[in-house]
C-alpha cells in the first residue's frame, strides 16, 4: 500500500465530517455497494489528491463539482494525471447531482460495467 501523508488523511477525515449538499445526495446513492455490489469510499485519498468517491476495485473516481470547477485547468490537470496512474475520472456537477440523482446513478452503473476506459 503506497504511503498517505499524514496531512492528507488529515484532510480527507475532515471533508468527510463536512460533505456538501451534493456530496451528501451523492453517497446516499453510492454507500451499501448500491451500484453493482461494488464498495464506493468518500475523501479517498491518492495523494497528492483526495477523490470525492472512489471505486477502488473498478479504479474509478467521482467528483461532484460546483461552479468554480467550470473548465477548471488544475483539474484538467488533475484528471490526466489520474488517468496516468490507472484512475478513470467521473465528473457531476453538483446541480444535476440535486436535481436528477437517479440519472447520475445510471450514467455511474454505466461507466462501470460499460466497456470503455473513457467517461
Amino acid at each position: 500500500m503506497a504511503y498517505t501523508p499524514r496531512a492528507t488523511r488529515t484532510q480527507a477525515r475532515s471533508l468527510r465530517t463536512n460533505p456538501t449538499d451534493a456530496e451528501r445526495k451523492l453517497w446516499a446513492l453510492l454507500r451499501g455497494r448500491q451500484i453493482d455490489g461494488l464498495r464506493f469510499r468518500r475523501q479517498h485519498p491518492v495523494p497528492p489528491y483526495i477523490l470525492d468517491f472512489a471505486c477502488v476495485e473498478m479504479m474509478v473516481a467521482v467528483e461532484a463539482d460546483g461552479g468554480q470547477h467550470n473548465e477548471s485547468q488544475h483539474d484538467a490537470h488533475r484528471d490526466a494525471e489520474l488517468r496516468s496512474f490507472g484512475w478513470r475520472v467521473l465528473r457531476f456537477w453538483n446541480t444535476d447531482i440535486l436535481q436528477n440523482p437517479e440519472g447520475v446513478a445510471e450514467t455511474i452503473r454505466a461507466a462501470l460495467v460499460g466497456d470503455g476506459r473513457e467517461v
